[in-house]
């Protein structure tokens, strides 16, 4: 039996993160657990996850937290009957407690947005949709496997809209193939012409896992090496960004992440904060105490643990002293907010002596900034932030 019913979380407030893993069509860029959307598979899967919830909501700790956040993630989530999402956020509710006011959100792909679908999920509780628009260049989506047009993901988001939701977040992709600085600009204002509250955009990484990373070319079909534009014109692609996105009134609040005053993400922040969340659903992760875990990925194998009582949790470790300060420094300094000079001092005393030079250095260059106590990374600093925290762990 796996410990995970004993891994009692520090705080009595936590997120969680619900992973719905069916797509329609797997994104060739995308490394996270999906599994394809055959006919009967999201009815078959509901039981499962609500059967996991169950086994963890019998945890001897499970009554003395509540959520404070909840984001179902994937995958597709938005490819859940309404019914389906009111069903997981009654019994989550039902195990837990879900807080008053608290931020739940659901990741949608636009083709799959429907008013029905969304006043349904409003009416379950759902707080918040993030559209994975990605592009809004009808050239470029699909070649990264989108199955909706540009003037889809702008119905998709006068949909939400419309369903009465007031928290709307639009993830984005840059340093695409074939993505100019024209191109990209002309992406970010039409997304920012829309009104949204939030905006993610991620530089393109071919991580494991990937179809691209595998495959080596940008289309599973194609036989031709993938071309990621040069450095500098990713540099521009992300420094134009940021300028358009500030001339716009949102505040870049972390290294990938903008918002408008009030409208940063809540779930997102117990991640960047190294706070406490669970995880539910094939793949997904959590964070309880000093342990962190993952879930089995296969779907089948997932269901039949859950089925047999058991956690489907499939890899855990509990984190040293050590890890925890470098976790809590590396994901803090990606908040605009920064962290307290000490907790950068006391991870300097431990060495390598290069450690001191590299943030003196950082410092002098003006990548990082020191205010009220608090260390930043400045706007330059972000975008450089990985070499910064390979020296912190």
């Amino acid at each position: 039996m796996s410990t995970l019913l004993s891994w009692a979380p520090r705080a009595g407030s936590i997120g969680a993160y619900v992973h719905v893993p069916f797509c329609v069509k797997r994104c060739g860029y995308c490394s996270f657990n999906t599994a394809p959307e055959a006919p009967g598979a999201v009815a078959r899967f509901l039981p499962a996850l609500l059967g996991e919830i169950d086994l963890v909501g019998r945890a001897p700790w499970a009554g003395a937290v509540e959520l404070r956040s909840v984001f179902l993630g994937g995958g597709t989530p938005s490819l859940l009957p309404a019914e389906a999402m009111a069903e997981i956020l009654d019994r989550l509710r039902a195990r837990f407690g879900i807080e008053a006011g608290a931020e739940i959100t659901v990741e949608c792909n636009p083709e799959s947005v429907s008013l029905e679908r969304l006043s349904g999920y409003r009416r379950a509780g759902v707080t918040r949709i993030s559209l994975g628009v990605q592009s809004l260049d009808d050239r470029i989506l699909p070649t990264l496997d989108r199955l909706h047009t540009a003037a889809q993901a702008r119905d998709a988001f006068d949909t939400a809209r419309a369903a009465g939701f007031e928290d709307v977040s639009v993830d984005l992709i840059y340093g695409l193939p074939a993505l100019d600085l024209a191109t990209w600009e002309e992406t970010v204002k039409g997304a920012l012409g829309w009104g949204p509250d939030h905006l993610s955009a991620y530089a393109l990484t071919l991580d494991e896992g990937s179809l691209w990373h595998a495959r080596g070319s940008a289309r599973p079909d194609s036989d031709c090496p993938i071309t990621l534009p040069p450095e500098d014109t990713v540099t521009a692609q992300y420094t134009r960004l940021a300028q358009l996105a500030a001339e716009a009134g949102f505040e870049h609040y972390e290294v990938s992440n903008y918002a408008r005053p009030g409208h940063r993400s809540a779930h997102n922040q117990i991640y960047w904060r190294a706070e406490e969340y669970l995880g539910l659903g094939p793949g997904a992760c959590g964070f309880l105490g000093d342990v962190r875990y993952g879930n089995v990925k296969p779907v089948e194998r997932y269901g039949a643990m859950v089925a047999g009582g058991e956690p489907p949790v499939g890899t855990h470790e509990t984190l040293t002293p050590r890890q925890r300060m470098a976790e809590r420094l590396i994901l803090g300094l990606r908040l605009g907010d920064g962290v307290p000079a000490e907790w950068l001092e006391e991870r300097a005393a431990l060495g390598p002596a290069r450690l001191k030079t590299t943030l003196a250095a950082w410092l002098e260059r003006g990548l990082l900034c020191e205010r009220d106590g608090r260390i930043r990374l400045t706007e330059a600093g972000f975008f450089l932030s990985d070499a910064l925290f390979i020296e912190l762990l």
